[in-house]
């Protein structure tokens, strides 16, 4: 389940610099799945996305996770509703 997890997280992050076509205004990092909840077992605000196909994050996700599936985040507009502040977590 874990190495699940972490293979779809470092899926959804290659997959994401793949499409994107231009430098990214906001500083990009990785983390780990530990890392990740280290983070929100101490409060910290995270907002996690999930690009996978909507049935795939219907069957299995990150608690609090929304679902925003890789083709309609490289759309124009599909990234409009994430914050350009504070911690955002794809996978």
């Amino acid at each position: 389940m874990r190495f699940a997890v972490l293979s779809t997280v470092a899926l959804g992050v290659l997959l994401l610099g793949a499409a994107q076509t231009e430098i990214p205004d906001a500083p990009v990092s990785f983390i780990g799945v530990d890392e990740l909840k280290a983070l929100v077992d101490k409060g910290t605000r995270v907002d996690i996305i999930d690009v996978r196909r909507r049935d795939v994050y219907v069957e299995q996700h990150i608690k609090g996770a929304r679902n925003i599936p890789l083709p309609e985040l490289a759309e124009s507009g599909g990234a409009a509703g994430i914050s350009k502040q504070g911690l955002v977590v794809f996978y």
